[in-house]
């Protein structure tokens, strides 16, 4: 079956089409894309999507819609986490996603804002796939660190715990890591904020007893491609690569205290991230440190796989 998924979270949306062999368990891509929209920024401050940021999700929508209709994508499912769990005026950018789809897909798909809990299954459902059929052994820790929010999950074959957390790279940001490069007084009020959302964390899904801590989507995988010092992106470099504690720690010390200047000549940033990066890069280092620590592991696993491919396979399900 050709499905279509969107994950529209606080500071990118992206599309997968895919084709799902639901026997097999396959999922193959047809297209990924990701551009980032800054849906959620200022929301932490004014609790609204800004009409400029509403504007720019909504024409990538109108976009994505028309490829899902143009690729033959059967089924399709548009999933809204922390920005739009968050904003007042979430249910106005919602008419706004049932317009372009009406308009493009000539379809009805009603975007689903949900749960931090229900974010966390599908980032589980999606990372662990691939951790299987390489032989990574359970139980995992996926994490799932977004713009506004974070994802702890813990399981093998299915969720055992998850927590959703109010710290990301776009929320710490433009809460804290407000100068350039930040200051360490800015560095240390963020990290107030972070290490007692991990205690919040820690309290609903045991860090012990993990044998492996999985981390997804852009900052994990930007800090990756830092530690690899790739000559561009590579996602096929990145998917499931094992490195040491102590070098992702020194690649994240360092795109911390980079200027953005820096960031924005690396080869393998993306332009959307240049400004936020030192703020995941500074959660990321957290909870490796916690984590690390709690379950005595010597290396962190970075995964291309996460909610996107979750969304894709709750279609088949």
């Amino acid at each position: 079956m050709r499905v279509g998924a969107i994950d529209c979270g606080t500071n990118s949306i992206r599309l997968l089409v895919a084709d799902i062999d639901p026997a097999a368990g396959s999922l193959h891509d047809v297209v990924r894309r990701m551009e980032v929209v800054r849906l959620g920024q200022g929301i932490d401050r004014t609790g609204v999507i800004a009409a400029e940021s509403m504007e720019r999700t909504l024409a990538t929508t109108r976009e994505y819609a028309a490829q899902c209709r143009s690729l033959g994508a059967a089924k399709v499912r548009f999933v809204a986490t922390s920005a739009s769990r968050d904003a007042r005026n979430a249910s106005e950018f919602a008419e706004g996603v049932r317009t372009a789809f009406a308009d493009e897909w000539r379809e009805p798909v009603e975007p689903e804002v949900v749960t931090g809990d229900e974010e966390a299954r599908l980032s589980f459902t999606g990372a662990t796939g691939d951790l299987l059929a390489q032989g990574v052994a359970g139980p995992y820790l996926v994490v799932d660190l977004g713009g506004g929010s974070t994802e702890f999950v813990r399981g093998t074959d299915a969720v055992e715990a998850a927590r959703s957390v109010n710290i990301g790279c776009v929320r710490m940001t433009e809460r804290h890591l407000v100068s350039d490069p930040p200051t360490e007084a800015e560095i240390a009020a963020a990290v107030g904020d972070i290490d007692a959302a991990i205690d919040d964390a820690a309290d609903v899904v045991p860090f012990e007893g993990v044998r492996a801590l999985v981390g997804l989507a852009g900052t994990v995988t930007t800090i990756a491609a830092h530690q690899l010092r790739l000559p561009t992106y590579d996602s096929a470099a990145i998917h499931l690569s094992k490195a040491p504690v102590d070098e992702i720690l020194r690649a994240a010390a360092d795109l911390l205290h980079m200027t953005r200047a820096q960031r924005a000549a690396l080869p393998y940033m993306h332009p959307g991230r240049v400004d936020v990066i030192g703020a995941g890069a500074l959660v990321w280092s957290r909870i490796i440190e916690r984590v690390a620590g709690a379950a005595g592991l010597d290396g962190v696993i970075a995964s291309e796989h996460d909610i996107l491919d979750g969304i894709a396979r709750s279609l088949v399900e």
